[in-house]
């Protein structure tokens, strides 16, 4: 590989931290409101461009390097289109469901605070966890993903990299908080579009396809496990992204509905282009014979493979593009899980120096565990099989026709969902020992059997049964009491309408009549 020297990989990496810590702080120096409101959202603010930027870099990161060009070299040009198009189209969701919880909950600027209002304080509490957890575990698999490509580019020491992301990007969040990450997102999702262009013609240029590996490689045949890609992916990503506090942060920010819509579309373009083309690195080392080499490789390093045809200043320029992309994707988990633990835990309430306090204690166990992470798919494959047993039943509290639907059964439905994954894991491997390790997808996505299929499978499904039980058990009970009491039995009844009140909007801006909301009092568990 054209790896750049010692001295020049260290000045690559540490020049472009050195111009995001720079950016940042004068950035944050310079905002005119650092109120705690502010710090922790932004919302009703930013027009669509910037919002697109801010959708990509968010939803990137230096694991992507590994994930995607492994998949293509397993599940060849099937499984690379799933993969891609399952993780770009997401992003519409908050076109779609974004003005519809905003209007609900206009006051809000997480998931978390509209599930408080719609089933109460104990669901938002669960869902609070299940989003500071997944946020956790992203925060790692980042951490452990730019330690290693670092190692793999350049022959450096992955943990000083990670010291230094983490303290660039906890001083200038820490100082600026949400609005930081998104302004900084801007830049950072600028920079990886343009070095993405600039790698992706250096690769067509500089590397050689041979006609007779495309031939006869089976990359180009269906194969069982690209049929199975097609409802694991689109199940796992679309849910999970429902935990990512960062997405809905930038949601609630769109200053009207039409730049959401418009940000959320290009957004979604770009990232189908730009993960299709990281992705067919993985066909193309295979077809050009540099993977698996010799000796062979794990799938999951094909693109750096691929990197050892090309000259040392595209290795250098992919550094950058790197760099960026994990620190873009840090500072958004940094800043949404302190916005998601600011307003769940604390209901706003404490100092802005506290919220900057908690930034700089989450961050020491996320470095120690990034040292020790294991398969960086396996951490999102666990938490994308919690968030399919919850979502589903979560979203059916969004319909007006479902507002009997309350967080006790949510809460069971989605606890029950994970326990029809353990019960359908025994089933399947004839012992409970492999049953419980479906739970955390033990044998991985690309498992040669239909274990991880059905897990994604029992997860939904079975949040759903375990939810209705739970509203069958709800009910009876509200009955029998109802009967004892001497009262009315009002479980079913539907709830008064509420007078509208406008939220408030930007300077300039009108709010529709269609953006009139009630006030909303806290939501009913039970």
């Amino acid at each position: 590989m054209g790896q750049p020297s010692f001295e020049a990989s260290n000045a690559i990496i540490y020049l472009t931290y050195g111009a995001f810590i720079v950016m940042g702080v004068t950035i944050a120096w310079r905002l005119k409101d650092k109120s705690k409101v502010n710090f922790v959202s932004a919302n009703r603010t930013q027009t669509a461009f910037p919002l697109a930027l801010n959708f990509i870099a968010s939803a990137l990161g230096s694991g992507i390097l590994f994930s995607y060009p492994e998949l293509a070299t397993i599940a060849g040009v099937q499984g690379m289109i799933i993969y891609s198009l399952a993780s770009a189209l997401p992003m519409l969701l908050f076109g779609w469901l974004g003005p519809i919880i905003r209007r609900k909950c206009p006051e809000g600027f997480v998931l978390t605070e509209w599930t408080r209002q719609r089933y109460g304080t104990v669901t938002m509490l669960y869902l609070s966890f299940m989003t500071l957890v997944t946020l956790f575990l992203y925060m790692i698999s980042e951490l452990s993903a730019v330690g290693q490509v670092v190692n793999l580019l350049t022959g450096l020491d992955g943990l000083p990299v990670i010291i230094v992301q983490v303290a660039i990007t906890t001083i200038y969040t820490s100082m600026g908080g949400f609005r930081i990450s998104f302004m900084t997102d801007v830049v950072q999702g600028s920079m990886v579009v343009g070095l993405i262009i600039i790698a992706s013609i250096s690769i067509g240029v500089k590397v050689d396809v041979k006609p007779e590996l495309v031939r006869d490689s089976p990359l180009l045949e269906p194969s069982l496990l690209g049929w199975q890609l097609i409802y694991i992916l689109p199940v796992a990503v679309f849910t999970n992204d429902f935990f990512l506090a960062q997405f809905w942060l930038r949601t609630f920010s769109s200053k009207t509905d039409k730049d959401l819509w418009i940000g959320v579309s290009i957004a979604t373009a770009a990232l189908t282009v730009i993960i299709t083309l990281i992705g067919s690195t993985g066909l193309i080392a295979t077809w050009s014979g540099l993977w698996p080499g010799d000796p062979p490789q794990l799938g999951s390093v094909a693109f750096f493979t691929l990197l050892e045809a090309l000259p040392a200043w595209v290795v250098g320029i992919v550094l950058v593009m790197v760099v960026s992309l994990s620190t873009a994707a840090f500072d958004s988990f940094q800043t949404a899980m302190v916005s998601t633990a600011s307003n769940d835990l604390f209901r706003n309430k404490l100092n802005v120096w506290v919220i900057r306090g908690l930034v700089l204690l989450v961050i020491i166990p996320v470095v120690v565990l990034a040292l020790k992470a294991p398969s960086i798919l396996q951490i999102y494959l666990i938490s994308d099989l919690v968030s399919a047993a919850t979502i589903p039943i979560l979203c059916l509290g969004l319909m007006d026709s479902f507002y009997w639907w309350r967080g006790f059964e949510v809460v069971v439905g989605g606890l029950g969902g994970l326990f029809t994954v353990f019960i359908f894991g025994t089933i399947y491997y004839g012992n409970a020992q492999e049953g419980a390790e479906l739970l955390i997808i033990q044998k991985g996505l690309y498992a040669d059997d239909w274990g991880t299929f059905g897990a994604f499978v029992a997860a939904p499904v079975g949040s759903v049964i375990w939810g209705f039980g739970a509203l069958g058990v709800r009910l009876a009970f509200q009955y029998v009491m109802a009967k004892r009491q001497g009262r009315r039995f009002d479980a079913l009844d539907r709830p008064e309408p509420e007078a509208p009140v406008a939220p408030v909007a930007p300077v300039g801006d009108e709010v529709s009549q269609e953006d009139s909301v009630g006030p909303k009092a806290p939501g009913k568990f039970f």
